[in-house]
């Protein structure tokens, strides 16, 4: 059973677990040292800045730091006494509105406060009434002043840990992302070299567009996964997690409260999975479709200017974008519904959760809420919802990549195999088809009972009309195919007990439609093979003749190739096609109607080269003109996907059969041929 499109990705995600387990590890220390702000506010704030109100204790001029003159006598917080000096009288630092005032006794702080003429009213259980003094501004900064040294401390502190933060941070960035990228490039050539483990059968029904499309478009939505899912995701997971520790340590109460967003999320992310995965897989899947009707188009746009179906294409091309059009607008829809707006929903709904706490708990008796405590309890709450925003809004393209996902993966599940190069000792090239029946799709077989030999050196012709079978005989030699019935063989092994590249690795084929890649000529004859140096490249050129063009060429045979070759004629694209096929040493030489297309005096170029190289290797030609292979040793005559008659040139002549008829319509000779 086939793992899901997550777990494959999890899989691979795993291939590069030390770097992603490392910046994870930088994330939660970076996390951690920019979470301490707040706890680091909240000291400053209820320690320091609003800490000289309350108790003092008069230490009677014995040595303590952080004591403070008033009116000649020396006094020191009380939760800062040291345990070895003595202290004697106290007195109580209390706010009121915008003055302090100082009461020459230890009064407690809860409760409302007010003064009158210098009495000062604590509102606890039992009114409090006591005389109080004003602080001049001069005195309250005797007060203030033992607590800027520890301000000035924590504020460095918290630089110090921003800036570590900040080196953590940048590591965790590199290592998550060069990750990420890492996969993918894994995933990328583990898709290309799949596509060259497929039969070639495989790619028949299967626009280029598509194929590429899964490689680079598909792949590309995957890489933004791990970017945003190791990035953003993780981080602001972890980032969540870390606010919900600090909260907890402050409050326990309001982490609960903010524990209840989780399970909203996870609602969030189903239903966008359930619609998102729908609305994704019909996007890319159509965006495949417009990318292999945009490469078609461009293909045959001489043919569609030509034969002006310029609308027709238009129409076809407007009904794919339509389509994604259409499905794009329900996604927009869904976005729209689970993005910021549905979040600030919900952390309006916790805000109103946290007024309404804190506000009934203010109105039970002895109740205190420091500035601070609250101050850090709605810098966590705001930071909250930060990632949480952050996440709901990666869901569109966290379903676009599994969508792609999926895509990509059903690629390669497709059934390939596995490749093996290594080479088999050249063969001589003895040839023999025994009995062998083949077809395309289902029981509509092209080839039927085809027997046939031919050995080594020797070369053999197959004529016949469109859809005789032909190219279907080289198509199974070269193992592009297998044959549902009988075997081939080559110097008496079974093909089939070799890999595909074996079988090939001693064969050179020409085709009809020949193809360049962008590169050079040289490049083109040696496909970059390391075993083919340039002067092999060059003698095969001037073997088959394209020297003769090649040298008038402003760069010579370092001409640069663009794709397909268009800037040279059908007859040089044939000539360097067939010098790569010769480069490369072919005990058996493959010509699927080379000639075809080619002028007669190109034609007459490749027949000399022929001539000289075609002794020591077995030579297979599909003649279209029956003028090129006169010189056949054997001359395979198929209708219908049988051989109909075989002989030499004169033999088949002789017995005035489909041979002789064809050769005398080509002769322009209809009426002998009748």
């Amino acid at each position: 059973m086939t793992d899901s499109t997550e777990k494959r990705l999890m899989k691979y995600a795993l291939k590069y677990k030390k770097g992603i387990f490392i910046g994870i590890i930088c994330l939660m220390i970076a996390t951690a040292l920019e979470l301490a702000g707040p706890f680091i506010a909240k000291v400053i704030i209820d320690d320091h800045i609003l800490g000289m109100e309350g108790t003092w204790q008069e230490v009677n001029g014995q040595e303590a730091k952080q004591t403070v003159e008033y009116k000649g006598r020396n006094f020191i917080r009380e939760d800062r006494v040291p345990s070895k000096v003595e202290a004697s009288n106290q007195i109580t630092v209390i706010a009121i509105d915008k003055d302090y005032y100082v009461v020459e006794e230890k009064v407690p702080l809860e409760g409302a406060r007010s003064v009158n003429d210098g009495i000062v009213t604590i509102g606890t259980e039992e009114p409090i009434s006591i005389h109080g003094e004003k602080l001049s501004l001069n005195e309250l900064f005797h007060f203030f002043k033992p607590e800027q040294k520890p301000i000035f401390i924590l504020l460095g502190l918290y630089m110090l840990l921003l800036i570590i933060a900040g080196f953590f941070q940048y590591a965790q960035t590199y290592l998550l992302q060069k990750s990420s990228n890492q996969i993918v490039k894994k995933m990328r050539n583990d898709v290309f070299l799949h596509t060259q483990k497929i039969p070639i059968d495989y790619y028949v029904d299967q626009p280029a567009g598509k194929i590429v499309a899964r490689i680079t478009n598909d792949t590309e939505a995957i890489r933004e996964l791990y970017e945003r899912v190791l990035s953003i995701v993780i981080t602001r997971i972890i980032y969540m997690a870390g606010i919900l520790i600090a909260i907890y340590l402050l409050n326990p109460k309001i982490a609960l409260i903010c524990l209840l967003i989780i399970p909203i999320i996870y609602l969030i992310a189903r239903v966008y999975k359930h619609y998102g995965s729908k609305y994704n897989l019909v996007i890319r899947k159509t965006n495949s479709e417009i990318n292999g009707n945009i490469n078609e188009s461009i293909q045959g746009m001489s043919i569609i200017q030509a034969f002006q179906v310029e609308e027709k294409t238009k129409a076809d091309f407007e009904h794919l974008n339509e389509g994604i059009y259409t499905h794009q607008k329900k996604l927009i829809k869904l976005n729209a519904f689970t993005s910021f707006n549905l979040v600030n929903v919900v952390r309006n709904i916790a805000f109103v959760a946290f007024i309404w706490y804190f506000g009934s708990f203010s109105l039970e008796p002895n109740s205190v809420i420091s500035i601070g405590l609250l101050y850090a309890l709605v810098d966590y709450l705001t930071r909250f919802f930060e990632p949480v925003t952050a996440i709901v809004n990666q869901f569109p393209l966290i379903e676009q990549a599994r969508a792609s996902g999926a895509r990509m993966f059903k690629l390669m599940d497709v059934a390939g195999e596995e490749v093996n190069d290594v080479p088999v000792s050249r063969y001589e090239g003895n040839i023999k088809f025994n009995d062998v029946s083949f077809a395309y799709t289902g029981d509509e077989y092209v080839l039927k009972n085809i027997t046939f030999e031919v050995n080594a050196g020797e070369t053999a012709a197959f004529v016949g009309h469109t859809g005789s079978g032909k190219s279907s005989i080289m198509n199974l030699l070269f193992r592009f195919y297998d044959p549902q019935k009988g075997n081939i063989t080559i110097d008496g092994s079974s093909t089939a007990d070799w890999s595909r590249q074996q079988v090939r690795g001693h064969m050179g084929i020409v085709l009809q439609d020949p193809f360049l890649f962008s590169g050079t000529i040289i490049s083109n004859v040696t496909m970059n093979d390391p075993d083919i140096t340039k002067e092999t490249a060059i003698k095969a050129l001037q073997a088959v003749g394209a020297n003769e063009f090649i040298e008038k060429l402003p760069n010579g045979y370092d001409q640069k190739v663009t794709e397909g070759g268009s800037t040279f004629s059908l007859g040089e694209r044939q000539l360097i096609s067939f010098a790569r096929a010769l480069a490369f040493d072919p005990a058996i030489l493959i010509l699927d109607e080379a000639t075809a297309n080619i002028d007669t005096e190109t034609e007459y170029i490749i027949q000399k080269a022929l001539e000289v190289l075609k002794k020591g290797r077995t030579t297979l030609v599909i003649a279209h003109r029956l003028s090129t292979i006169q010189n056949a040793d054997k001359i395979f005559v198929l209708e219908s996907g049988r051989i109909k008659e075989t002989g030499n040139h004169e033999e088949l002549i002789r017995e005035r059969g489909m041979y002789y008829q064809m050769y005398q319509m080509q002769k322009g000779n209809p009426e002998r041929a009748g």
